[in-house]
Parts: structure tokens; C-alpha cells; sequence
């Protein structure tokens, strides 16, 4: 009973101490990537450096004992941080409130086994969103790596006082950026080159390897380490050409309830405002997390041979959300890059996470000091090379090759994605729709012309498609350039009616039989067939395969045998 409910105990029991060296390795790989990302996203969010190090501990823990997959890790994200900062308005109480409610939704959603709502996010609107977040976010750095300040948030504003003010740039800041965004590039181009050391090769040959794959993983951290070097030695010569992060507060967040008030220099802000402030980040912030959390979960899991629970998930994720907001964190995610140094560690369990929690904990607790001489340009150079790989240019030209209809859901999304990201999100996901009820709607009907008219759609019948039919049958059968002729309704392709249709379907049968001619259904499956016979249709027949329908047609009154069919077709074509 209790094996369900917590995923830890299917692998705990049979921990073996071979996995202990490779789950505290990836640990600690995930872990120094991690803190230099976390205090990027901070300032990606709008929030001070130490919340994004708030936001990376406690879904590391909670993962470990409710999550499914052993190389997912929860923590913040590019896409979360850009979503936090459209809707916690750089407050951080804001941002705490918003990652309580976030995990309750998910809760919710995960309880009540409502994981299907995201499979009407297609991916066409995925792609449309992480492409025009990749562009979003990387321009958002560009002021880092410049040394602007004061330059708005929003994205068009962003380009155009950007360009405006691009001769007050600081040298230093610039040099240092494009510096750190050379080594980071480079650094992950030797990492995806990087040979893997056999055991047979000597001593030597793998300690180099394991040298350089440590130091191509931890990219991030070594990169904001080197820069940080570079700027305390400015400072100790007294000078400083960067623009720094600042003073860091020490030691651990408080454990405590998220705040559901926010004092303001007129008054208080009640939760009722905060709520109706957050308007569609209530919607948008949760499912995004669940879309991001699930689709790596499965994509990890079926790279590696092993099955996850999306509802699991859901409430790993929930829990992790819930917890964090005691601890002051921003709503977070699974990330992808992360996850993919965790898989790459060779991590055997969730074990894992603790490590990285750990980690996390201990700069909390005592490497904050340092981080007040971390350039925010290295910061900068660190998001702008985890989203880059978001963008995906490739999208445009398949589509155009496999489907051009979806590019309208792509490109309405990619778009409006830059005026405001909820915009983007719903106007997709409506278009993605809109096409689905289409298809729905008018489903791709074949005539076959005979002595009897012979009418096949192609997928099954839903009320809005009823109403065509009808016309596509009575034009034909009843056309003036041709005698009248029955009908004969091939379903073999139709799984499903409803009412609406059942009731079309009856006033069919009695147009038709004024004016002498029948209606026959062939090849219904079973549950097509119990819904027309309890719905007790006057005049109604059905034949088991459409040879002994054809037979039956040609002895229509007036029919003289049975004539070839030749077909011709309404819509999208059905092989005969």
C-alpha cells in the first residue's frame, strides 16, 4: 500500500554501494552547475541572487522520495525565471506566493489524474514558445553584457533602448562577456567531442579524461569562477571595470508560511489583489512546469529503458513547489540541461539530488561572501549559453515539409510570444484547437458512384460533422442530372457517434424515404451499432460487410445489377 505513494521505496531497499560513487559524482557535477545558474536565473526572475539558491535545494529532496526518474532534477529554469518575472512584478513575495499556489494546482491536477489537459499543448506551440523564450532571454542579458542599466524588461522597449544606448557601453563588462561566452562555447564543443576512455587505456589516458570531462560539466561554475578572479583582482588594485552581483545575504532561509498579504507604502495588499494581480500565471505558470517536468521525465526514461508515472510526477512536482514556498522559493521545474549532466554522470538513483541539495545548502551556509565579486556579465555569458540550444530553427523548415498547416499554431505562437509570454501560450493553444475541431468538423468523406450511392467517412462522427454529411448524401442521391438512388453508409472507419448524430442520422433516413429510396449502414463496430439500435431508427438496416450491401443495392428497385463503382470524393481522400 505504501509502495505507490513513495517511489523511494522501490529502489532503496536494493541501494547498492556500487551506485554510491556514481550518484555522489553526478551529484556533485549537477550541484556546480547549479549555483552559478541559480544566481543567473535570480536576476533573470527580477528577484535578488540569493532566491534563485533558495528555489534549488528543496526540489532536489523531495524529488529523491517522490520523483520517478532518476536523472530528472527540479530547479529553477530559464523559462520558469522568465514566467516569474511576468507575473511576481520582481517582488518576492510575490514569487513565494505564486510557486504555493503553483504546486497546489499541481497537486491538484496530479490527485486527480488531470496530466491529459497537456496533451493539448501541441508541439508546434512547445517549439513556437522555447524558440521565441530563447531569443527573449538571451536579449535580456545583452544589457548585462553590455553594462547598461536601467534598460526595461519589456522585450520590444528592450531592443529599442538597447540599440539607442549602445554607446554607453562599459569596455569591461563587454570584454569579460564576450570572453566568458567564448569559454563556455568552447568548453561545450570539446564536451560533445570528448572521447570516452576504455578501461583498457592506461592510468594516465583516463585521468586526463575524467579531467577534462570534469572540467567541460562544470563549465559554468568554472567560468563564473574564473571571472570572479579576475574582478576581486581589479578590486584588490582598486579598480573595478564590472558591474558585480552584490552583497549576498548569509546562511539559510527561514522555514515559514509563505506570506498571503504584502505591505505597500499605501496600505496592504490583500491575497484576494495578489491572486487577481497573478491573473493567468495561475494557469500558466503550473501547467508550463508539468509540461517541462513531464517531457523530460519521458524523454530520459525512454532513452534509458525504464517507465515513469506522469501522475507521480505531477505530485513530486506539487509537493516540491508547496515545500519550497516555505523556504522562499520562486516556482521551479525539471531542467533540461541539468538533467542531461545528471544522466550523463552516470546517476543510478535519485540519490542524486541529495548530494546537489547539499551542495546547494553548504554555499548558502558559507560561500556567499564570495559570490559579491561574480560580474553579472559572467552571469549573463551562463544563460545566454544554456538558451541558446532552445532555439530551434529546423522547426520552420519541417513543418514546411511535413505539415505547413501547423505552422500557423508555430508561428502565431513564436510572435506574440515576444509581446507578452501568456499571450503567445493561449492564442497557440486556441489555434491548435481551432484545427482539431476542424479536422473534427469535416472529416474527409469518400462517394463511390454505383447503382446505390456508397458513402465512407473517414474517422468517426461528432455533432459538427453532421450536418455536412447529410448535404454530402442528399445532393448525390437526390441530384437532378441523375436517377435517385439509395444509400449505403460504409462505417468501418467510425468508432464513436453521439447523439447529435443519431438524430441527423434519423431525419436522414426519413428524407430519403419520401422520396422512395432506403439507407444502409455496413461494417459498424460494436459500439456504433449498440448506440443506432437503442436508439430504435424507423426504416433501419444493417449489413456485416459492404459486399453483402452492394448485393443489396443492386437489387433496388430500378437498379439492374450491379454496376461498377466509380468514385469521386468530398474533402481529403480515402483510399477505396
Amino acid at each position: 500500500a505504501v509502495r505507490p505513494a513513495l517511489p523511494v521505496l522501490r529502489w532503496l531497499p536494493r541501494y547498492s554501494p556500487a551506485w554510491l560513487q556514481l550518484d555522489l559524482m553526478a551529484g556533485l557535477s549537477v550541484g556546480l552547475t547549479v549555483v552559478p545558474q541559480a544566481l543567473a536565473y535570480a536576476e533573470l526572475a527580477g528577484l535578488p541572487p540569493q532566491y534563485g539558491l533558495y528555489s534549488s535545494f528543496m526540489g532536489c529532496f523531495v524529488y529523491c522520495i517522490l520523483g520517478t526518474a532518476k536523472d530528472v532534477t527540479l530547479g529553477p529554469t530559464a523559462i520558469m525565471s522568465l514566467l516569474v518575472s511576468s507575473y511576481a512584478f520582481h517582488e518576492p513575495v510575490y514569487a513565494i506566493l505564486l510557486a504555493f499556489l503553483s504546486g497546489c494546482i499541481q497537486l491538484a491536477m496530479g490527485l486527480l489524474h488531470l496530466g491529459f489537459l497537456l496533451d493539448f499543448i501541441s508541439c508546434p506551440v512547445i517549439k513556437g514558445f522555447t524558440s521565441a523564450a530563447s531569443i527573449t532571454i538571451s536579449f535580456n542579458q545583452v544589457k548585462n553584457i553590455l553594462g547598461l542599466q536601467g534598460i526595461p524588461r519589456q522585450f520590444f522597449l528592450q531592443v529599442y533602448e538597447t540599440l539607442r544606448r549602445i554607446g554607453e557601453t562599459r569596455a569591461g563588462d563587454a570584454v569579460l562577456g564576450l570572453a566568458c561566452l567564448a569559454a563556455l562555447a568552447g568548453l561545450q564543443a570539446m564536451k560533445s567531442r570528448l572521447p570516452r576512455a576504455a578501461r583498457a587505456e592506461p592510468l594516465a589516458a583516463r585521468v586526463s579524461y575524467l579531467i577534462v570531462w570534469t572540467c567541460t560539466t562544470a563549465r559554468n561554475a568554472l567560468v563564473v569562477l574564473f571571472a570572479g578572479l579576475v574582478a576581486y583582482s581589479f578590486q584588490v588594485m582598486g579598480s573595478q571595470p564590472f558591474l558585480l552581483t552584490g552583497s549576498i545575504p548569509q546562511g539559510l532561509p527561514a522555514f515559514r508560511l509563505p506570506r498571503f498579504s504584502m505591505a505597500a507604502p499605501n496600505g496592504t495588499i490583500p491575497f484576494g489583489s495578489m491572486v487577481e494581480d497573478m491573473g493567468a500565471g495561475l494557469a500558466v505558470v503550473p501547467l508550463m512546469g508539468l509540461l517541462e517536468t513531464v517531457a523530460i521525465a519521458k524523454a530520459f526514461a525512454s532513452q534509458n529503458d525504464y517507465k515513469i508515472d506522469p501522475s507521480q510526477e505531477l505530485l513530486a512536482l506539487g509537493f516540491a513547489n508547496v515545500l519550497g514556498s516555505f523556504v522562499s522559493s520562486y516556482p521551479i521545474t525539471g531542467s533540461f540541461g541539468r538533467t542531461a549532466v545528471n544522466a550523463q554522470s552516470g546517476v543510478c538513483t535519485p540519490a542524486g539530488g541529495l548530494v546537489t541539495g547539499a551542495l546547494v545548502l553548504l554555499s548558502l551556509a558559507y560561500l556567499t561572501s564570495l559570490f559579491y565579486y561574480i560580474p553579472k556579465a559572467a552571469l549573463a555569458a551562463v544563460i545566454i549559453s544554456a538558451v541558446v540550444p532552445m532555439f530551434d530553427a529546423g522547426i520552420f523548415r519541417t513543418l514546411w515539409r511535413v505539415k505547413r498547416l501547423d505552422l500557423v499554431p508555430l508561428c502565431v505562437t513564436f510572435l506574440l510570444c515576444f509581446w507578452e509570454v501568456q499571450y503567445g501560450i493561449v492564442a497557440g493553444v486556441l489555434v491548435s484547437g481551432i484545427l482539431l475541431l476542424y479536422t473534427i468538423a469535416r472529416p474527409p468523406v469518400q462517394v463511390l458512384e454505383g447503382d446505390v450511392l456508397l458513402v465512407q467517412p473517414g474517422s468517426s462522427l461528432h455533432f459538427p460533422a453532421i450536418e455536412r454529411l447529410r448535404d454530402i448524401i442528399c445532393s448525390r442521391a437526390l441530384a437532378a442530372t441523375s436517377p435517385p438512388r439509395s444509400v449505403i453508409l460504409d462505417c468501418c472507419h467510425i468508432s464513436s457517434i453521439d447523439y447529435t448524430v443519431v438524430v441527423g442520422l434519423a431525419e436522414l433516413l426519413q428524407e430519403l424515404r419520401k422520396h422512395g429510396l432506403s439507407l444502409a449502414f455496413c461494417s459498424l463496430q460494436d459500439p456504433v451499432l449498440q448506440v443506432l439500435l437503442s436508439a430504435d431508427l424507423e426504416g433501419f438496416q444493417h449489413f456485416p460487410s459492404r459486399e453483402e450491401a452492394e448485393q443489396c443495392g443492386a437489387a433496388e428497385p430500378g437498379g439492374g445489377g450491379a454496376a461498377p463503382f466509380t468514385s469521386t470524393h468530398e474533402s481529403s481522400l480515402l483510399p477505396a
